[in-house]
């Protein structure tokens, strides 16, 4: 009996030493530091790259000053601060050097090796090419120093204990920068780097497990983003929920400009749009473009049955368009094209989850304003003047007309959405 437990001790033992290697080892294989380039250069680079990674969404509170941190990212898990990334040496990264910052996006670790918190999208990050990284870091190390210590996380147990994050890296996370597929087009390649890396796409677009990983195998497929109660729509090439209506030229529109003839960005996706991929060139804006239009359809195994909608719901919900919302969207939901959209074929109404739909209604919203379209137009609050049933039953109308079938909406599911609205 001792022998039997003593075994089971050491494989124990063993297999808990081989998960730690796992979650904590690092891939060297992408060699040293970029080959130096002229100065000026590589920090107009890095200047451009931090722009579309978003990094400032993060790394700069509302109010605050660049890249000091502060900024409350909610997970199902507690909250985490984005950090000082200022070169104050004291509470930024004053005194890191290339690789200590290469080492942070691509190995998933801090300076000092502590293993950091998947928010900070190094899963993606891992895929960014050291001279990128580089780039990155020289621009950062111009920035303004600011001593702003940073905000440590407010997780649950077991959470909270960082140890625990090497497990959870053994199982989803491999280092590895991505290489070029040499049976893809150049454009195709650099659409790939940008939206699986750097500008990671699947941070809100993948769905997460209960661990909040996002799997490869599920792709672009769309989820709720965690602590907004936004849903991100699939990306993939599905005509009903997805893109598939869309050429690669509309998705670089609505990166640029936040409009495109089939939808506009609303919600977090408007938040990116402004600080973000507006400043994309038109290449990269095409690339990313081309790259997703080349994602299959959604798989039909993670496709949800639409509920069914009845006959009287669509009368309703007919008229209160016909009331509030024809004078812009138009009869046939074909909407104005370059001021409001179209909710024929609009990702956004026909989406799996109606929550986009159902909040746009209660809160209206405005599309970003970008330098393409600096005064876009913007759509009231109907959530003082319709109750949950009234809203419900508009929503259902929407999402099932015009050829859209995507089911439709509770006054339960309203209640939610509106509450969700007042907590954010």
């Amino acid at each position: 009996m001792k022998k039997i437990l003593g075994c089971l001790l050491v494989l124990i033992v063993a297999v808990a030493g081989g998960t730690y290697w796992l979650g904590t080892r690092d891939d060297a294989s992408t060699g040293p530091a970029a080959a130096p380039a002229d100065p000026q250069q590589r920090i107009e680079r890095g200047r451009y790259l931090a722009l579309a990674g978003n990094c400032m969404a993060c790394h700069t509170a509302r109010g605050g000053q660049a890249y000091a941190g502060g900024t409350p990212i909610p997970t199902p898990f507690g909250t985490l601060y984005g950090p000082n990334i200022t070169p104050d040496e004291k509470t930024g990264i004053g005194t890191w050097s290339a690789d200590d910052f290469w080492q942070a996006l691509h190995n998933g670790k801090s300076r000092d090796g502590t293993l950091l918190y998947p928010a900070f999208p190094y899963t993606e990050y891992t895929r960014v090419s050291r001279a990128d990284a580089d780039a990155l870091f020289a621009y950062l190390r111009t920035m303004t120093p600011v001593s702003q210590p940073s905000r440590p996380p407010e997780l649950d147990f077991p959470y909270d204990e960082r140890v625990l994050l090497a497990a959870w890296r053994a199982l989803y996370f491999k280092p590895g920068v991505q290489e070029p597929d040499p049976g893809q087009s150049a454009q195709w390649n650099r659409g790939r780097y940008l939206v699986e890396g750097l500008g990671h796409c699947a941070a809100c677009h993948a769905p997460r497990n209960s661990l909040g990983a996002t799997r490869p195998a599920d792709g672009l497929t769309g989820g709720i983003i965690p602590g907004l109660d936004w849903y991100a729509p699939p990306l993939t090439n599905d005509p009903r929920t997805g893109l598939g209506r869309w050429s690669a030229q509309d998705i670089a529109d609505l990166l640029q400009t936040g409009i495109a003839a089939h939808s506009s960005a609303s919600g977090p996706m408007a938040e990116v749009v402004l600080g973000s991929t507006q400043h994309l060139t038109g290449e990269d804006a095409l690339a990313m473009g081309v790259y997703l239009k080349s994602l299959p359809d959604t798989p039909a195994s993670t496709r949800r049955p639409a509920a069914a909608v009845s006959p009287a719901a669509m009368d309703l919900g007919g008229k209160i368009y016909r009331q509030q919302c024809v004078q812009c969207h138009q009869a046939a939901g074909e909407g104005s094209p370059g001021a409001w959209p179209a909710l024929a074929g609009n990702p956004t109404v026909t989406a799996p989850s109606p929550v986009n739909a159902i909040r746009m209604v209660l809160d209206g919203g405005f599309a970003p304003a970008t330098a393409a379209n600096p005064r876009p137009h913007g759509m009231p609050p109907f959530g003082q003047l319709l109750n949950d049933n009234d809203v419900a039953m508009l929503v259902s109308y929407i999402r099932n007309s015009w050829g859209n079938e995507a089911g439709g909406v509770t006054a339960l599911e309203v209640k939610r959405a509106r509450a969700a609205s007042t907590r954010n």
